[in-house]
């Protein structure tokens, strides 16, 4: 299971965060965020970071245009969508040669069918809790609902994830176990601000998972 941590847009948070090398870090390029990044980061910066590190960009509802221009400016690795992206754009990203994150919102109502129409066009997909904001709202959806997840396509797990509910037995018994973990305000002092010494104790429990 592998580890990122998103809505990163402290300088000197960043470089303490990228010194644990999670897998992915994230970085909110949507203005209605309060982790929106491209105020205070720059290309140097996310080139300082690691080569283990893949780096992600997160959009909502951008057209494909500005989308690959920021992904060439800061050199990102994937792209994330957490709007109401079609299964065409996301097929555009990736025919552009990044890899593409698909983001769903869940509630008890959602049904996984909604994400067949975006198998060819996305290499991972993300279920992330419904709430008033794209991401970020701190609250955990029923993980049962996972088990009605039947596509072989791997995915992140989002949605108010913290140290204390990755410890519990629900979070063991999760079906099928996810690709990786997407953190961010479990783990946050502040809005894009990320406690370092939480994000490392993370990172040594899922290292010793796996």
């Amino acid at each position: 299971m592998k580890v990122k941590v998103c809505g990163m847009r402290d300088p000197e948070n960043i470089r303490q965060v990228a010194a644990l090398e999670p897998d992915f870090m994230g970085f909110i390029f949507y203005e209605g965020s309060k982790r929106y990044c491209q105020n205070s980061i720059t290309p140097d910066l996310l080139a300082e970071l690691p080569a283990t590190i893949k780096k992600v960009g997160v959009f909502v509802n951008e057209t494909t245009e500005t989308i690959l221009h920021t992904v060439r400016n800061y050199n990102l690795d994937l792209v994330q969508l957490h709007g109401r992206e079609t299964p065409r754009q996301c097929q555009e990203i990736k025919d552009s040669g990044i890899e593409v994150i698909k983001a769903f919102s869940v509630d008890d109502s959602f049904v996984f069918e909604n994400t067949l129409l975006y198998e060819r066009s996305c290499d991972y997909f993300l279920f992330d809790t419904r709430g008033n904001n794209y991401g970020g709202n701190g609250t955990v959806f029923d993980w049962e609902i996972l088990k009605g997840y039947l596509s072989p396509k791997s995915y992140f797990l989002s949605g108010g994830l913290n140290l204390e509910n990755l410890k519990s037995r629900e979070f063991e018994r999760i079906r099928p176990k996810p690709f990786a973990l997407d953190v961010n305000s479990g783990f946050e002092l502040e809005p894009g601000v990320k406690d370092v010494e939480q994000v490392k104790e993370l990172i040594s429990f899922i290292k010793e998972k796996n």
